[in-house]
């Protein structure tokens, strides 16, 4: 090859890499300045971004949650007293009030909860003067099957618990299924205290959320009440 064909075969090329790179140039500018849908998430996904309505949203998860661990606590209590077994934890619900106090206490708080025979409850208080307050307390807790207790001294109550019978099962399944009802209420209350509170437009993202929000919850109560009932 003379240097002459030679000087146009590389003219020729340099022609050729200087169109490609002009090409590839304009294409990438145009392709900088454009958005990809790729990353687009629809409407219906989008997570709420308002700071207000963040806050609410975890104040109403938290409410929420709170409600439904205690229908669960409730119902793995009911669950032991339907299935026989006796348990300090049949006294869980259980709360003692004093005249002097605001608030009221958990039993293992201001006693000990034993099981004696496999088939009795003693409640033995720290102070005599709590023994009063103790017996109210169960009086006032109307527990299924749990209702007659004996004074054994000063300080010591002695509830008898009896095998449940089928009449006693269904009492106790019908207790889950209002309590139960009342956790739905309470989490559908929260739902409605925070659209008021937050005044969100129709069709608004935050709407939607609030709304699967509610269903996951109430789902949860369908699901330990019939976990309960198999």
């Amino acid at each position: 090859m003379s240097f002459r064909h030679a000087a146009l075969r590389s003219s020729s090329i340099l022609r050729q890499q200087n169109y490609l790179n002009a090409h590839f140039t304009t294409y990438a500018k145009a392709g900088k300045g454009a958005k990809s849908t790729a990353s687009l998430v629809p409407r219906s996904k989008q997570p709420i971004t308002d700071p207000a309505a963040q806050d609410e949203y975890a104040n109403a998860e938290r409410k929420m949650t709170a409600a439904v661990d205690w229908l669960r606590k409730e119902c793995a209590s009911i669950e032991t007293r339907a299935n026989g077994r006796v348990t300090p934890d049949l006294l869980s619900s259980v709360r003692v009030k004093f005249p002097k106090d605001d608030h009221a206490f958990k039993l293992e708080e201001i006693s000990t909860v034993g099981v004696r025979n496999a088939s009795e409850l003693v409640i033995t208080v720290f102070e005599e003067e709590s023994l009063k307050h103790v017996e109210r307390a169960l009086y006032d807790a109307k527990l299924p099957g749990l209702s007659s207790f004996q004074k054994q001294d000063n300080r010591t109550l002695k509830i008898p618990v009896p095998k449940p019978t089928v009449e006693a099962r269904q009492i106790l399944f019908a207790t889950a299924e209002r309590q139960a009802e009342d956790t739905r209420v309470q989490i559908r209350r929260h739902h409605q205290a925070s659209l008021k509170k937050g005044k969100y437009e129709k069709h608004s993202i935050e709407l939607e959320e609030f709304q699967k929000l509610t269903n996951r919850f109430v789902n949860n109560v369908d699901t330990i009440l019939k976990g309960l009932k198999k």
